[in-house]
């Protein structure tokens, strides 16, 4: 297809659009058609279910093609954007009637799943973010771009797979630029990556390039020239995100740095254990945001998640929410504002799509009806004493003027597009008027003529006419047209009659013949310019938009601090957290039948990790998730589920919970779990919230054992976080008989006989026993099963082992396939005298393992203490 001579003149035009879009699904409109082409049509009649054809010959060869019809587009393109596909508008720009050879085209759009902002083809509550990637003098650098909002960031990050995947994790974003050269394309797998040129990543075009953007001579007001690896990505990303819109970014008005000191820290794996905007089966329903989310707008819902997958440290805000919080709740003033912004929409798009002038007639519509809302609602604000509130009511402010160039310019209920018109209001434009008339009203206009040329000449029988050859015309008869006025100028003479033609109904004609096209031509320039008027003003309307969509997550929170029973937390700025009577906010909103059980949580730097021992299903992992969702709570500014709380200043949460296989990644259960524990251990600090739950239980009952026991070791003694530590190890609750700040819980139960009820109170000191087998039991185990387990369990605990370990304050562990080893013995033991152990441990350089190298020594440490303790499995 390279010679375009060999084919015809059409399909010419359509190859030499396509070769610069190789990667893309070129839509080339044809009459009421998009058509696709060769490769392309074969893709999209698999990837869309559409017919594939083969009609007319070019080069020889039949050519396959595939079609939608063009008022049907969205939903296919939406449908491939969001399998991931690159999609390019091509659109007939010239005039058929004039043409000669095929009409013009020029490509007017590129759609990406990063960059597109049509309401059809987004998700109202999810945000579809644009991200560039970049590594620049052994520095990460990431810039993120919400293009349907306007919304450009940029923040450093550390040089590690790990560290990308918490950001990748956060953010989900629906594209990721990155140069097809990048060191770390290989950390990216399975991602949707868009691979561009190397040379689009240089500093200094970056550079031009964002200073164009905001007008300005540098960056140093941005304060962003210390992550030069984030200002290219920045730079690039913005490069690809003008190509794709094809015309100015007039929304994008400032670039704003993420300081990491400034959130709470959570990785991927905290992130989907603590299920904070969705499930682990990756279900909105019954996750966090499903609780909260009660807002009235989508941009509102939007705005909710990034405040939840990114906790804020800075009390002062934290506590400016908090009081405007408790003051929405006042006489339920929360009630009032939701029914104002019913009515407000997701005027955040709204804007992004006026801005880049592709915004629809019902979104102007519909930004008539927020400024409509706005004095009602701010005669509501003004009832709040808060002053984070009346902050925000400055920051929406009010709009008159644009509220009455909308209601004069678009009609009560437009169309969806411009493209037929009959969008713009009588009124608006006296030159449409008129051509609308002309259209619409002619045989009025005529007949009034025609009585007007009556009376002035005299003559009755005078009459108007059109037809197709002479066009409109006069007639009079042969023997009135002697009589006839001076204006009058002959255009036709027939057997018995003439026909004439008079200036004003010469311009009449010029007018009506072409009236209909002309205020279709007209409406939509009118149309453009109203856009461009609005675009005027972006900058403040963007700030309305923000302040409505935080004022309505106020709102949505203050519903659920009312409804929930939720209370203010205290927040200090040591590492502390002391809750009374908490719950978990999603269990609790599900349990329908039972009212939740609450329970209290103490740390402190006196009792820094409590091991949480109990059976299974009895609320271990539900009381350690509620601990953390309520921290989470509090950093986002929010009443939390608990009858009082104190929370100290966490720098991190870290969540082990679940065991879970990574088959893609090639990683077992027992792979994905030391994994996650070695990043906790390496990264986790005094200040962190760290939640353990079985760690061990991927291998034997031994090795287990050991590195559960050594990472609460290290926790305690090195790392000193406050940690939950839930295990099923029940040797490890002589812990807190040899380091202080650890202490014993337990979740409570009791058997009845052949029952077991659990009372998911969480209760000082260790649990008696694991009630493994009543849960069995209850799952379902047949009872044949659970008879043999019983008397093997009898074996066990009749063991000389076990009956040593009879006078020892600590429990046995009973488990099926092993005896329990003794660890206090090896504590003893390893303490008395220096040994072989304490010096392999000396000699380790911890900070440069890998973790497959800090399991393969742990592995040794262990054979070597169990030798010296002359302990024999």
């Amino acid at each position: 297809m390279t010679n375009f001579d060999d084919h015809t003149p059409m399909m010419q035009q359509y190859l030499r659009i396509k070769a610069d879009y190789t990667q893309a699904l070129v839509f080339y409109r044809m009459g009421d058609f998009y058509e696709l082409f060769f490769e392309d049509a074969h893709k999209a009649a698999r990837l869309l279910d559409i017919t594939l054809t083969h009609r007319g010959k070019t080069a020889g060869t039949p050519i396959p093609m595939a079609g939608v019809p063009f008022h049907a587009v969205e939903g296919y393109l939406a449908k491939l954007v969001k399998l991931g596909e690159t999609v390019v508008i091509c659109e007939q720009v010239g005039d058929p009637a004039t043409s000669k050879g095929p009409v013009e085209r020029k490509v007017v759009r590129i759609l990406t799943p990063g960059t597109v902002t049509d309401e059809a083809l987004l998700d109202a509550k999810q945000e579809a973010l644009l991200l560039a990637v970049h590594v620049y003098q052994q520095h990460l650098g990431l810039a993120v771009l919400d293009i349907s909002s306007g919304r450009f960031s940029l923040l450093g990050c550390e040089l590690s797979p790990d560290a990308l995947l918490a950001e990748l994790a956060r953010l989900n974003p629906a594209e990721i630029l990155i140069s097809e050269d990048s060191a770390i394309l290989s950390w990216l797998d399975h991602r949707p990556v868009t691979k561009r040129q190397p040379w689009e990543f240089i500093y200094e075009t970056a550079q031009h390039s964002l200073c164009q953007q905001f007008d300005v001579k540098d960056l140093q007001g941005f304060d962003c020239l210390h992550l030069p690896a984030a200002v290219i990505a920045a730079g690039a990303l913005l490069q690809y995100a003008k190509e794709t819109q094809k015309t100015a970014l007039v929304h994008i008005q400032g670039l704003r740095v993420e300081n990491a000191s400034d959130f709470i820290y959570l990785d991927a794996a905290t992130r989907r254990n603590l299920e904070l905007s969705q499930t682990l089966a990756g279900e909105f329903q019954y996750s966090l945001a499903w609780v909260l989310d009660s807002c009235q707008t989508p941009m509102g819902s939007r705005l909710l998640r990034r405040w939840l997958h990114q906790p804020l440290r800075h009390i002062p805000t934290l506590l400016a929410r908090q009081t405007a919080i408790s003051a929405l709740m006042t006489d339920y003033q929360y009630e009032h504002l939701q029914t104002h912004l019913q009515a407000i929409g997701d005027c955040e798009r709204i804007l992004a799509r006026i801005a880049l002038k592709t915004a629809r007639p019902r979104d102007l519509s519909r930004l008539r009806e927020v400024f409509a809302e706005l004095p009602a609602l701010q005669q509501k604000l003004a009832l709040c004493q808060s002053e984070k509130v009346q902050q925000l009511a400055q920051a929406i402010g009010d709009f008159p003027a644009l509220h009455h160039l909308l209601s004069g310019a678009i009609v009560e209920n437009p169309p969806v597009v411009i493209r037929d018109g009959g969008v713009l209001a009588e009124g608006y434009d006296a030159e449409l008027d008129e051509l609308r008339a002309l259209s619409t009203h002619a045989g009025d206009y005529l007949l009034q003529l025609e009585n007007k040329e009556r009376e002035a000449t005299g003559i009755s029988t005078l009459k108007i006419g059109y037809n197709r050859v002479s066009g409109y015309y006069i007639e009079l008869t042969r023997a009135q047209a002697d009589n006839a006025p001076a204006h009058f100028i002959r255009r036709q003479t027939l057997k018995n009659a003439e026909r004439f033609i008079t200036p004003e109904l010469k311009a009449f004609e010029d007018k009506a013949l072409s009236a209909a096209s002309r205020a279709l031509a007209r409406e939509k320039y009118l149309y453009e310019q109203l856009l461009l008027e609005l675009a005027k003003e972006i900058a403040p309307l963007q700030q309305m938009s923000m302040a409505l969509a935080e004022l309505d997550v106020l709102v949505a929170l203050s519903q659920q601090a009312d409804e929930g029973q939720w209370h203010a937390p205290q927040l200090v700025d040591h590492s502390y957290l002391d809750i009374q009577q908490g719950r978990h906010p999603v269990v609790e909103r599900v349990l329908t039948q039972h009212p939740f059980t609450p329970n209290d949580t103490h740390l402190s730097p006196q009792q820094r990790m409590l091991i949480i021992t109990g059976p299974n299903m009895g609320g271990k992992s539900t009381f350690m998730r509620q601990t953390a969702l309520i921290v989470l709570l509090a950093h986002i500014g929010s009443f939390v589920p608990a009858q009082a709380a104190t929370i100290g200043s966490i720098d991190r949460i870290f969540t082990r919970i679940g065991s879970a296989d990574d088959l893609a990644g090639g990683r077992s259960t027992f792979m994905v779990e030391m994994t996650e524990t070695a990043n906790i251990l390496q990264n986790a600090t005094a200040q962190s919230l760290v939640l353990m739950d079985e760690v061990g239980r991927g291998t034997s009952t031994f090795d287990g054992l050991a590195l559960a026991w050594a990472a609460a070791v290290h926790l305690i003694e090195k790392i000193k976080a406050l940690t939950l530590f839930a295990t099923h190890y029940f040797e490890l609750t002589s812990l807190p008989e040899h380091y202080r700040g650890a202490a014993n819980v337990h979740v409570a139960a009791s058997d009845y006989g052949e029952h077991l009820v659990f009372l998911h109170q969480v209760q000082t000191g260790a649990a008696s026993k694991s009630f493994g087998l009543q849960v069995a039991k209850l799952a379902g185990v047949p009872l044949v099963v659970i008879q043999a387990a019983q008397h093997k369990l009898h074996e066990l605990e009749q063991s000389p082992l076990a009956k040593k370990a009879k006078n020892k304050p600590a429990p046995l562990q009973t488990g099926l396939f092993s005896e329990p080893m003794i660890i206090e013995k090896v504590v003893e033991k390893v303490r008395s005298k220096p040994s072989l152990v304490e010096q392999n441990l000396a000699a380790l350089d911890v900070d440069n393992l890998t973790p497959r190298a800090a399991l393969q020594h742990l592995y040794e440490l262990q054979a070597l203490l169990i030798k010296q303790a002359d302990i024999k499995a």
